[in-house]
């Protein structure tokens, strides 16, 4: 039989969500009596109790993208529905799912009542022992290989300045939350701004090779909490998209800014859009990659990867 558990990160917010765990307990056992709750401390805590409950069972989950995100791999495994109330600070996903700007208490009815679709799920592969020699990478050894770990996101994978903000975010003032967080992070990361030197493969076509601001993948049109980066983004065709930008100086990126919180950004020639199924990446120098929010840490080579309807979830009408 297929359960319902109910999850809250209490960290979410900066710990705000824990003040409102007895509330939240109260609408769930009203509206839902048979569910389970919970309110893990830790990430571990959270994984034990998704994996042990029976295959296909609905976890509600009060969070945000990142929060998703570190319960994903158990989600995916037992073949559980993400039916999501969001209460994160970016809310990327809330706003692919049709949840954004819903009371927590319609979020709620939605997760218990609205049927289930199928989403894209997107894998990086970090390849953690490669080292970058002065003309470029170094060719990849067996122990290269071996130190290989997937990390799946649904999402973005951030690459490049947006991962390096997104980790000054995630240390900036709690009274900052939302999109106000993000523009506070870009201001403080354009003091160190910086570039990189890429060789991408997208599809096994010929690679695009120079410096680039950043090379980001997404699955939902917007990322850092709501800028509209990829219009004809779809979370559920099988494919996500490329968004690069070339390397730019802090009077390049001041300018691009406001188009792309206004979804203008696609008509400056250093932009550009393109879908993908599967991406490689080589970097000159270590590149910060960030995954729906959540900082990973500067990578050499990567590779992501599509996985097509690879989760179930809960989405508004």
């Amino acid at each position: 039989m297929a359960a319902l558990l109910a999850l809250t990160n209490p960290h979410a917010q900066g710990g705000r969500l824990r003040r409102l765990a007895p509330t939240l307990a109260q609408a769930v056992a009203q509206r839902a009596p048979e569910a389970q709750w919970a309110l893990p401390e830790t990430v571990a805590e959270a994984l034990r109790l998704i994996r042990q409950l029976p295959p296909g069972s609905r976890v509600l989950a009060f969070g945000g993208d990142g929060t998703v995100n570190r319960w994903l791999p158990a989600l995916r495994a037992g073949s559980h529905t993400l039916a999501l109330v969001p209460m994160g600070s970016g809310n990327d996903l809330a706003r692919a799912l049709g949840l954004y700007g819903l009371r927590w208490t319609e979020a709620l009815e939605c997760a218990l009542t609205a049927p289930e679709f199928f989403m894209d799920v997107g894998e990086v592969v970090l390849l953690k022992g490669s080292e970058a020699g002065p003309t470029g990478p170094l060719p990849l050894t067996g122990s290269d290989i071996q130190s290989t770990r997937t990390v799946p996101f649904l999402s973005s994978l951030a690459v490049g300045f947006d991962a390096s903000v997104g980790l000054r975010a995630l240390h900036g003032p709690r009274w900052l939350r939302g999109q106000p967080r993000y523009l506070w992070a870009t201001l403080k990361e354009l003091a160190a701004l910086r570039s990189w030197g890429l060789r991408i493969t997208v599809d096994g076509g010929p690679p695009l090779q120079g410096r680039v601001l950043l090379a980001s993948t997404l699955n939902t049109r917007s990322y850092g909490s709501g800028m509209p980066a990829a219009p004809t983004a779809r979370i559920d065709d099988g494919r996500m998209e490329l968004l690069r930008a070339g390397a730019m100086g802090r009077p390049g990126v001041l300018t691009l800014l406001p188009r792309l919180l206004r979804g203008t950004h696609l008509s400056d020639p250093r932009v550009t859009l393109q879908p993908l199924q599967t991406l490689e990446v080589q970097a000159a120098e270590p590149v910060p990659l960030a995954v729906d929010g959540e900082y990973l840490g500067e990578f050499n080579r990567f590779e992501v990867r599509v996985l097509p309807a690879a989760l179930r979830v809960v989405r508004a009408q």
